[in-house]
């Protein structure tokens, strides 16, 4: 029996395009890296002071003191069934000897997802505003969400380097996109009628998005900033690649040594740290509503 054509078995082209390709691409990378280098820099620079004051409350006070202070703003701010989670949640860390890597954490978690919210709620609104920006931000939007988030390092190491704050920046990258979305999408949802009659009323446009708009997109708001910090958590393993360190540099030190034990309880620290995070936001939330009479 007769072998089939090779040109049927195999495809004509090896790798002809793929290695000057990829040359040209990383010749592009190393100029970017020098012209830019400045203001990439300042952005390390802005997340590292975002960082370093978080590791400062988080990490070099005393362990008592901010234990008390997570388990007072639980109860003042979310109740006191969310303040006796945080307080056995923040047991269990320090039972395990976990106390300091999960406050890290908690800083890099923190940090990444103040700025998604920063710069990701405002321009959620614009979008929700702005059809035309949110049509040209939505390719953008859907690259950040569809890229696989280990490619999401390689940029990030070309332009950044590694340690804390370029994990912060991929986590950023990673998780904004929620945000930015359901900010645009509750926007989006607040009645045509309700808007007009504010403005009938003679509403401003500030008084219009600060009493109106924002307070009834608040639950799809929420929504996204609930994703926002679960895709940050997401991201903490992965960031420990390039050096982030925190609770994900012992699960990736697990993995390597398929210390099986050793990854499920950093495991369970990186979840409890989000829960603690995030119950304690929903709950401040759910309270503020009942007490607004919402």
């Amino acid at each position: 029996m007769s072998k089939p054509n090779e040109f049927i078995t195999t495809f004509p082209i090896d790798k002809e395009f793929f290695t000057p390709t990829a040359n040209w691409m990383e010749g592009g990378f190393d100029w970017l890296a020098v012209e830019f280098g400045t203001v990439f820099k300042g952005v390390t620079t802005s997340i590292k002071w975002v960082l370093d004051g978080l590791e400062v409350i988080l990490v070099d006070t005393p362990w008592p003191v901010v234990m008390l202070v997570i388990f007072v703003m639980a109860w003042r701010l979310a109740g006191p069934r969310v303040a006796i989670f945080s307080a056995a949640a923040l047991a269990y860390l320090a039972f395990f000897g976990l106390w300091e890597v999960s406050m890290v954490t908690v800083a890099l978690l923190g940090a990444a997802a103040f700025l998604c919210l920063i710069f990701g709620i405002p321009l959620g609104i614009w979008f929700g505003k702005s059809q035309r920006a949110y049509n040209a931000a939505l390719p953008i939007l859907d690259f950040m969400q569809t890229m696989p988030a280990f490619v999401y390092l390689i940029p990030i190491i070309a332009f950044f380097g590694t340690g804390k704050p370029p994990g912060v920046l991929a986590t950023i990258i990673f998780a904004m996109p929620p945000v930015i979305r359901l900010t645009a999408l509750g926007m989006r949802q607040v009645p045509a009628g309700t808007k007009e009659a504010a403005v009938a009323f003679g509403c401003t446009k500030w008084q219009l998005l600060r009493d109106v708009e924002i307070p009834l997109a608040m639950p799809s708001i929420m929504t996204g900033i609930n994703q926002t910090i679960l895709m940050c958590l997401s991201m903490v393993v992965i960031a420990s690649l390039i050096g982030a360190g925190g609770l994900g540099a012992n699960i990736l030190e697990a993995l390597q040594y398929a210390a099986k034990g050793q990854g499920m309880l950093a495991g369970l620290a990186i979840l409890f740290c989000a829960m603690v995070i995030d119950r304690i936001i929903q709950g401040s939330y759910r309270r503020s509503e009942k007490a607004s009479g919402g």
